[in-house]
């Protein structure tokens, strides 16, 4: 059973992006999105800049992340999007009303969290592609303490 992306996505309100999980394995997902007027991020003629695919690409990550913890009855929990070297598309925007397909496929993730995984986004007339790599730790809260914590100035 599919599940809804807000079951599975760690985002609320206008920074979660992506409409709904299309299909996924243990391997991948696709995911969906319509452009639509009026979001946090569109340009005045309601459609979003193109270099918001990492985003939507990493969404789906985190969606693909969510439905494995799920599936192995574990919660749902944060991940980092750690960066790409390269993004592209042949557009500068995805058109108000344009219906994307956002697909990632896992290439490799290990026991400590890091991740990469090949990314793409079609619709009609327009492809974007990714290699995004991830880190998804095993306690993010802890993670994020110790990391606060380490960064401090110390008296």
């Amino acid at each position: 059973m599919i599940p809804a992306i807000a079951e599975v996505v760690p985002h609320a309100g206008e920074m979660m992006l992506l409409d709904h999980i299309v299909a996924f394995d243990a391997e991948s997902i696709a995911c969906a999105l319509t452009v639509k007027p009026g979001g946090l991020f569109n340009a005045d003629d309601g459609s979003l800049p193109a270099w918001l695919g990492v985003e939507l690409m990493a969404q789906s990550i985190a969606a693909w992340a969510g439905c494995q913890a799920r599936m192995e009855q574990r919660p749902v929990s944060a991940g980092f999007l750690l960066g790409t070297r390269h993004y592209l598309c042949n557009a500068d925007f995805f058109p108000s009303g344009s219906e994307l397909r956002i697909e990632a496929i896992r290439e490799f993730h290990d026991e400590h969290g890091m991740g990469v995984f090949t990314c793409r986004i079609d619709a009609a007339e327009l492809h974007a592609e990714a290699r995004l790599t991830v880190f998804s730790p095993p306690d993010a809260q802890a993670f994020l303490e110790s990391s606060t914590h380490e960064s401090l100035p110390h008296e």
